[in-house]
């Protein structure tokens, strides 16, 4: 029975596609137009009507302002696909992330700058940024990370969050107290923020004139802020599986030389890909340790599984709510911790 239906739909499908792809021909111009006209709409987005980033308010009634907001909602709403996927990566990462930013006494909004800066993916910039927080290599390392040939703990999520808020504290310091202003020198540096305010007399982020990249950035963040906390109204639908789950691992410590990450691996009953996957931070397949330091090495759970999603809490067709990232977030590292 089943066949027999899904080979009408197929046929169906196919008249469907047959249909709308006619347009080769002249005489099917006007149809093809009046389809085309009538079944492929783009909107223009509404503007939030109060914004704030960690608690300090957008001026929306500046018109420079708004119509940056506009372009970079525009440009992150119609980027379907790589705004699904940093939806999707919220689920995984924003509950390491966000703990830290708090016991740190950061805002909860500056989890918004890893997102933006590298889509909470381990990218390297043409700058040879790297990681989630984007580091440079002399940065990093003036933020307590080592950064060498067989150890980069700019790849290491929770110590370079770590060193992100030891970043934005001081920046907050010495930029008047302003979350803004130190959000936005994570993009043009400390000093680039403190010369332009001197320079141009003015005390308010949003009053600057500056370079384009910096000129985009808080504009840029605040979009990516207001589609994931609200995915539904800009058109993201995702049942609550199909945000990615945070991966339930176990630590071991490693206090020697290890020659062969392999063989770590198989005396730990995983693999040697694993091993890298879940810790990014090891950039060789060995490591020399003659000091004796003790490194904490991730293993993956014995026995976890990719939840399924005929089973899944959220495949009943439920929709992610607004702002419900992050409690969607815990419940899946609850259901993934009862699969080990």
């Amino acid at each position: 029975m089943n066949k027999k239906i899904y080979a009408f739909m197929g046929v169906v499908g196919l008249l469907t596609i047959i249909k709308l792809f006619s347009f080769s021909k002249v005489d099917n111009n006007a149809e093809y137009h009046r389809t085309f006209t009538d079944n492929y709409h783009v909107f223009a987005l509404d503007i939030p009507k109060n914004l704030n980033f960690a608690g300090e308010k957008v001026p929306l009634n500046d018109f420079d302002v708004r119509e940056r907001l506009d372009r970079e909602l525009s440009i992150n709403v119609y980027w379907q696909s790589q705004t699904m996927l940093m939806i999707k990566r919220c689920g995984r990462w924003f509950p390491i992330i966000e703990p830290i930013l708090k016991r740190n006494g950061v805002p909860d909004d500056f989890k918004y700058i890893a997102l933006t800066e590298s889509g909470l993916t381990n990218v390297v910039s043409p700058s040879n940024a790297v990681g989630f927080w984007q580091f440079l290599a002399e940065t990093g390392r003036n933020y307590n990370l080592t950064v060498n040939t067989e150890i980069d703990e700019r790849y290491d999520v929770e110590k370079s969050t770590e060193a992100a808020c030891k970043y934005f504290l001081n920046a907050y310091q010495q930029l008047g107290n302003n979350w803004t202003l130190a959000a936005a020198s994570y993009n043009m540096g400390i000093g680039g923020i403190q010369s332009q305010l001197q320079k141009q007399r003015v005390k308010s982020y949003y009053d600057l004139l500056l370079n384009d990249e910096t000129f985009r950035y808080i504009s840029r963040l605040l979009a990516i802020k207001e589609i994931v906390a609200n995915p539904l109204k800009y058109g993201f639908h995702l049942r609550k599986g199909d945000l990615y789950p945070p991966i339930p691992t176990r630590i071991i410590t490693v206090d020697s030389t290890v020659t062969d990450l392999v063989d770590l691996a198989e005396k730990n009953k995983t693999t040697y890909k694993m091993i890298r996957l879940l810790n990014p931070w090891l950039r060789q397949s060995s490591l020399t340790n003659p000091a004796h330091k003790k490194y904490q090495v991730k293993i993956l759970q014995p026995g976890f599984v990719y939840p399924d999603d005929e089973n899944d809490t959220g495949s009943n067709g439920s929709q992610v709510e607004v702002g419900a990232i992050d409690s969607l977030a815990k419940n899946t590292v609850k259901d993934t911790t009862k699969a080990k």
